[in-house]
């Protein structure tokens, strides 16, 4: 196929255009100038998608198969997440349609079950606006990434105790690695059973929690366990100074929501979310792949991989 595919600079993008690439697919990344792209075989298009009509000028009337979303805002700030998660997808959405796409697979998140932050209502009404779209879709909800697990492993190496909130134990996950998300996301354009659903995903099981990250993390470094609580206090704290400080500037309204997503992944699992029970559901969780967080953390103490934590890394 002839697959558009944006958001191609980041580490699940990278991750997606190789495996693409290695399928045998032609792929169309659109960049923002001076933007480079990392994959060969890829094919770079120049334009804004936050401006409509930039992406049709550069494709230049070539047509395309299928469009893959993996964009998302860098730093979360409102204004910046709907820019990103809405009006940018909104263009991409509409100029890839025009250009022939009968399919489009959005790469979301699995925390929009549970809307509080900005980028997660941007998300969602975009989901909706592509649910409603006329073509087929696809909504891919991971669950946590690697790299945002990945911050305290410096730290822990350091001889510095691993944070974890509260007791540690409140929240849990089912991590996936980019290899394996991008294998599960570039399978949707050939399984005609992911068509037309949201599919949350994680990585294989059992979910683990931030104090049992802390646990194995220092077992791999071969020392005693070190782990220090934070109360949650101290977030409600930052999140309504913040927030006060927000009424006069714009800064700290972006500083505000930042502390407010801090808070929303210590108190968040990042499962899927029974909404009869009122509770998290880590056995109803789908689970995908063969990469597990340890193997992560031993290549990263090995010097195998780097952390690439980018903007969005999290205790």
């Amino acid at each position: 196929m002839t697959v558009l595919l944006s958001g191609a600079t980041g580490t699940i993008g990278r991750a997606v255009a190789a495996e693409l690439v290695a399928g045998g697919h032609e792929v169309l990344c659109p960049l923002r100038p001076g933007s480079t792209l990392r994959q060969p075989g890829a094919t770079p298009v120049e334009c804004h998608l936050t401006k409509p009509g930039s992406l049709a000028a550069a494709l230049h009337g070539r047509r395309i198969d299928a469009v893959i979303s993996c964009m998302a805002t860098r730093s979360g700030a409102p204004a910046d997440a709907w820019a990103v998660e809405y009006h940018a997808q909104a263009n991409l959405l509409a100029e890839g349609t025009r250009a022939g796409a009968r399919h489009f697979i959005l790469l979301s998140a699995i925390c929009v079950q549970k809307p509080a932050l900005a980028f997660q209502h941007a998300k969602l009404a975009f989901e909706r606006e592509l649910v409603q779209a006329g073509l087929d879709w696809t909504i891919v909800r991971p669950t946590a990434f690697f790299k945002s697990l990945s911050g305290q492993v410096a730290r822990v190496q350091a001889g510095k105790p691993f944070l974890v909130f509260g007791d540690g134990r409140q929240t849990a996950c089912k991590p996936i690695s980019d290899r394996d998300l991008a294998r599960y996301i570039t399978g949707c354009l050939s399984d005609p059973g992911r068509r037309n659903r949201i599919l949350p995903i994680g990585g294989p099981g059992p979910a683990i929690t931030p104090l049992e990250q802390a646990t194995r993390l220092h077992e791999l470094l071969g020392r005693e366990t070190r782990v220090r609580h934070v109360p949650l206090a101290m977030m409600d704290i930052l999140v309504g100074a913040f927030g006060l400080l927000g009424h006069a500037s714009r800064r700290m309204r972006d500083k505000a929501e930042f502390a407010r997503t801090g808070r929303y992944y210590a108190t968040e699992s990042m499962l899927l979310w029974d909404a009869a029970r009122g509770r998290y559901d880590a056995d109803a969780t789908p689970e995908f792949g063969s990469d597990t967080l340890w193997d992560h953390y031993a290549d990263l103490i090995a010097g195998r991989a780097d952390a690439d934590l980018g903007a969005h890394a999290m205790f």
